[in-house]
C-alpha cells in the first residue's frame, strides 16, 4: 500500500508555516518587542529627567530655607533679644523672664525653617524613579538583595542560629514567589 488512500492529503488545508513565512513573523515579533523597550527607554528616560529636574529644584529652594534657618537661628538672637529685652525691663519683666521669651521667639522661627528645610530635602530623594526601577527588577530600595548581613554572629546560640536560618529561608522563599510574578523589562501589563 504505497501513497495510501488517494485523499490522505486533501483533507490537510491546514500545513504547517513555511520558513520565509515563520522568520518574517519571527522578524515582526522581534520588531515590535524592539520598539516595546525603546519606548520604555524613552519613558524611563523622561522620568528620571522630571525627577533630576525636581531634585534640583528641591535643593534649591532647600538650601534657601535652610539659609532662612540660619539667618533666624542667628540674627533673631541679636536682633529680638535686644529688643524684646529693652520692652520686656521698661515693663519691669526680670532679666530671666526676657532672656526667656527672646528665646523662645527665636526657638520657634529655627524650628519652622528646619521643618521647612527638612521637607524640601524629602523632594531629592527621586522616589519616583526608584519606585519605577523597583517595578522593573534594577532596584532594590529596602536592600533585601544585600546577602551580607545574613550571616549569623559567631557567638551566637544554637538556637538563635537556627530561628536566624529558618527566617533567611522564609526571606529568600517570599523574595523568589514575589521574583516569579515579575514582568520583563518591555512587557506591557497584561501581555503574556
Amino acid at each position: 500500500m504505497e501513497g495510501g488512500h488517494p485523499n490522505d492529503d486533501a483533507g490537510r488545508d491546514d500545513k504547517a508555516p513555511g520558513l520565509d513565512e515563520s522568520v518574517r513573523a519571527l522578524n515582526s515579533a522581534r520588531k515590535q518587542a524592539v520598539d516595546a523597550s525603546r519606548g520604555t527607554g524613552r519613558a524611563l528616560r523622561r522620568l528620571v529627567a522630571a525627577d533630576f529636574a525636581l531634585a534640583r529644584s528641591a535643593f534649591g529652594r532647600g538650601l534657601a530655607w535652610a539659609g532662612a534657618a540660619t539667618v533666624f537661628g542667628a540674627s533673631a538672637w541679636l536682633l529680638i533679644t535686644g529688643t524684646l529685652i529693652a520692652l520686656m525691663q521698661r515693663n519691669g519683666m526680670s532679666w530671666l523672664t526676657s532672656l526667656a521669651m527672646a528665646a523662645l521667639v527665636s526657638v520657634v522661627a529655627a524650628v519652622f525653617s528646619a521643618w521647612r528645610v527638612s521637607r524640601y530635602f524629602d523632594y531629592t530623594g527621586m522616589h519616583a524613579t526608584r519606585r519605577q526601577l523597583t517595578k522593573l527588577g534594577l532596584f532594590d530600595e529596602d536592600g533585601s538583595a544585600d546577602d551580607d548581613d545574613d550571616d549569623p554572629p559567631p557567638d551566637i546560640s544554637p538556637e538563635a542560629a537556627a530561628a536566624a536560618a529558618a527566617a533567611r529561608a522564609a526571606k529568600s522563599a517570599a523574595q523568589a514567589s514575589a521574583a516569579s510574578h515579575v514582568r520583563p523589562a518591555g512587557v506591557p501589563p497584561g501581555a503574556s
